[in-house]
């Protein structure tokens, strides 16, 4: 082994913000902050637990309602430009459909 060229190992304080919990480790850095731990994660403990960090489940549920807003408008858009589309949203609204197919021979 080759002297001189490895990092030097530290005994790490790691956190986790998800459930404040602290414990220790070795790494080449002295602390370590983590999102989610053994303590906490759903793999782990066998119960689902959501960690919304800055709001990023919210953020998303934002960003897909306004994307479906927009290609419902979209598709409304185009519907009302196009004179087939309409004529066959006519015919389907008029037409009657029989329930029952005629059984003459």
């Amino acid at each position: 082994m080759k002297t001189g060229i490895h990092p030097e190992i530290f005994e790490t304080t790691v956190h986790c913000n998800g459930c404040n919990t602290t414990f220790t480790s070795h790494s080449t850095v002295s602390a370590i902050d983590v999102e989610i731990c053994s303590n906490c994660h759903p793999f782990y403990t066998g119960k689902q637990k959501l960690i919304d960090t800055a709001g990023r489940v919210d953020k998303f549920k934002a960003r897909q309602a306004e994307a479906a807003k927009r290609a419902a408008s979209k598709s409304d858009t185009e519907n009302k430009n196009d004179p087939e589309v309409a004529k066959i949203q006519e015919e389907l609204q008029t037409e009657t459909v029989d329930s029952q197919p005629s059984t003459e021979a």
